[in-house]
């Protein structure tokens, strides 16, 4: 799934009927729409830098033409991909994210007088891309307002251009946004945290002790992700594999280390604090007791590598005990041992 933060047309006039027809969108002069629909790239550039104007009134250069004719290769190849717009609503008078994910059915087209022209009458194509309905919450029914987004997401999650394609990093924190995941790999950044000081938060917050210590459970816990994820490249390393080896192969196969950090920290919250096998209560790093109930990052499927949905997280002494046999020989054998007892 890619995912691209676009505008619709220059002031994003085609904005309302996007939203309307739960589509994306973009235009073509039909002085060259003619062109991009035959695929004759060399002749649409040539034609868009002979007629066409940017919104400076000169004349295009090659590069940005080329990047037109992509333009209408994107929005109608585009399927199953995220679609983010920045974007003020009307009726709340509230800046917002807004969502939607390109589907599989043909674009539409029409002919209207771009907006930009209207004196002139110049004759544009659009082309909508239908795309599941436009949100602006989360999955989890948290509404995206602009200001409550964190400082340096909002530099990449607007643009001024027609459309950007996101980084791979920048393109899992905006998935994770979406998907109302934990974001605290990525605020926790140095680079994240000195944006949020420079952008100011305002008057200083008392905080409960409540408070207080939720904030220092999930630093453990963000603390406890990374130790383990460190532990579990340093392993696989160690053993010949290379599915976590960056810098070799780049078969890591839970992405960057902000996202691994994230999914770990999540798969720890799915199973409040116990262990997988054992159900035993697991300790966090930086609390006192059984240094063998530490949280140890394992593999649910031994004979695949540490991926999505192939991870748990157990006790130490458990994943020492379990090595490379499954999760249900495992559990088969821990009944016969808790049967004898």
């Amino acid at each position: 799934m890619k995912v691209y933060i676009a505008n619709f047309g220059s002031g994003n006039w085609a904005w309302p009927e996007c939203l309307r027809r739960d589509a994306i969108a973009t235009m073509n002069d039909m002085r060259t729409h003619y062109l991009w629909e035959r695929g004759d790239r060399e002749a649409y550039i040539a034609e868009s830098i002979r007629l066409l104007k940017t919104q400076k009134g000169v004349p295009p250069d090659r590069s940005l033409a080329s990047r037109w004719f992509n333009f209408g290769d994107v929005v109608r190849d585009t399927q199953d991909d995220l679609w983010i717009h920045h974007q003020r609503d009307q009726s709340s008078n509230k800046d917002f994210l807004w969502w939607t994910v390109s589907t599989a059915r043909p674009i539409d087209s029409e002919q209207v007088d771009d907006p930009d022209y209207l004196p002139q009458k110049v004759r544009t194509m659009v082309y909508y891309k239908p795309c599941l309905p436009w949100s602006n919450t989360n999955k989890k029914g948290t509404r995206l307002e602009w200001p409550g987004l964190h400082a340096k997401a909002r530099d990449f999650l607007a643009t001024e251009a027609t459309l950007q394609n996101l980084s791979q990093d920048n393109a899992a924190y905006a998935k994770a946004l979406i998907n109302g995941k934990n974001l605290s790999a990525w605020h926790d950044l140095p680079e994240w945290r000195a944006k949020a000081d420079q952008a100011g938060r305002g008057a200083v917050r008392s905080f409960t002790i409540e408070e207080i210590a939720a904030i220092n459970t999930a630093e453990r816990m963000r603390q406890t992700a990374r130790r383990m994820l460190s532990t579990a490249k340093d392993t696989a390393l160690a053993s010949g594999q290379e599915v976590i080896a960056i810098t070799r192969d780049k078969q890591f196969m839970l992405g960057t280390d902000a996202q691994a950090t994230a999914y770990i920290v999540e798969v720890m919250q799915k199973q409040v604090g116990r262990c997988a096998l054992t159900g035993l209560e697991l300790l966090m790093d930086g609390e006192a007791g059984d240094d063998q109930l530490r949280y140890s990052l394992d593999r649910i499927d031994s004979s695949r590598h540490y991926e999505w949905e192939n991870l748990q997280v157990v006790c130490k002494f458990v994943n020492r005990w379990k090595g490379a046999m499954n999760n249900e020989e495992f559990k088969r054998l821990m009944s016969l041992v808790r049967a004898d007892l």
